[in-house]
Order: C-alpha cells, then sequence, then structure tokens
C-alpha cells in the first residue's frame, strides 16, 4: 500500500513539474471553490514538484489571493442579499452573531485563519457576510495563512504522524504565537481593530 502511494505522488509531482506552476496554482485556487478538496495534499504536492522555498511561496500566495477573492465575493455581492434575507425572516439571532463576527480583533481573526483545521471557505463566507474590513482580512490572511502552509507543506503526510512529532507540534504553536504577536503590532500600528 505504502509503495502504491508513494509511486502515486511521485508521478502526481512529475505531471506538476511538467506543467509548470501554473499547475499548482490551478490546484490550490480549485481547493478553494470546491472545499471539499484536500488543500494540505495539494501544498505538500506543489512543495514536492517545485522544492520547499517555491512550492511554499506558490502555495500560500495562491491560497491568500483565493480567499480573499472568495472574501470579496460575499463582501461586495451577497450581503446585500443576506441582509434582506434576514431582515424579511426576522432572523435577529443571527444578525446579531454576523454584528459581533464584525468586531472581531485582528490576532483573533488571524489565529483562526491560521488553525490547520478551520474550514477557511467558511471563515472567508462570514468575514465577507459580516463586513469585516478588507485590511483587517487581507493582513489576517496574509499572517495567518504562513503558519497553515507550513503545517501541511512540511507536515504533508498526515494527521496522525504530524500529531505524533512533538518538534513540529512546538514549532506550529510557537508559529501561531507569533502571527497572533505579529497582527497584535500590526493591528496597533494601523488602528485597525
Amino acid at each position: 500500500m505504502e509503495k502504491i502511494i508513494s509511486d502515486a505522488v511521485e508521478q502526481v509531482t512529475n505531471l506538476l513539474q511538467m506543467c509548470g506552476p501554473f499547475a499548482g496554482i490551478f490546484l490550490i485556487f480549485l481547493e478553494s471553490i470546491i472545499p471539499v478538496l484536500p488543500l494540505g495534499v495539494f501544498i505538500t504536492l506543489n512543495m514536492n514538484a517545485f522544492g520547499h522555498v517555491f512550492g511554499f511561496i506558490l502555495s500560500w500566495g495562491t491560497t491568500c489571493f483565493a480567499c480573499y477573492c472568495s472574501y470579496l465575493l460575499f463582501s461586495s455581492f451577497l450581503s446585500k442579499y443576506l441582509d434582506r434575507f434576514l431582515s424579511k425572516k426576522n432572523a435577529k439571532q443571527i444578525q446579531k452573531s454576523i454584528k459581533k463576527f464584525q468586531k472581531i480583533p485582528l490576532g483573533h481573526l488571524t489565529v483562526l485563519i491560521a488553525l490547520p483545521f478551520t474550514p477557511a471557505f467558511l471563515v472567508n463566507i462570514v468575514s465577507g457576510l459580516a463586513n469585516v474590513s478588507k485590511k483587517k482580512f487581507l493582513f489576517s490572511i496574509l499572517i495567518g495563512k504562513i503558519s497553515l502552509v507550513y503545517f501541511w507543506g512540511f507536515i504533508g503526510t498526515s494527521f496522525l504522524e504530524s500529531m505524533t512529532d512533538i518538534k513540529t507540534l512546538i514549532m506550529i504553536t510557537v508559529m501561531m504565537i507569533v502571527a497572533y504577536l505579529v497582527s497584535k503590532y500590526v493591528s496597533k500600528k494601523t488602528g485597525i481593530e
């Protein structure tokens, strides 16, 4: 079984190398449209095909861009329809929750985005519908996605393997703390809250 998986990964990696970086970009962007696809697998494939540095940058840049596009779609177009729908249905509890999310601090949003198992599509949708400021959302994804892509890229094999490696867990924890502290610093310097 291990040989079959190893051969499949090698074949897909070779295919990605032949097609170039646009194939890696396509995979990551496709995952943002179809959230059931495995982002971790695509990041790992990009790093195998294009190296740890370029594969990381390619995956990070694409996932940030895709999340921002999703956020813009929901904030620009669909939030108006949701407001009308909720006001017709008298869904005050949902409206209250959305308003609360709008006030989420930059540091909390960054950590939420940085967590490897947070459904990114849901954060994008709720942030867009809650009209979280563009600047706050952009800084959050640019900072938070670093540790997320690192987690999936360098761990890459499976959740269970990553959870047994104490060094990796410590590194991820430290990176999330650093992401939180950087977002607090950015928040203080830019006045974004």
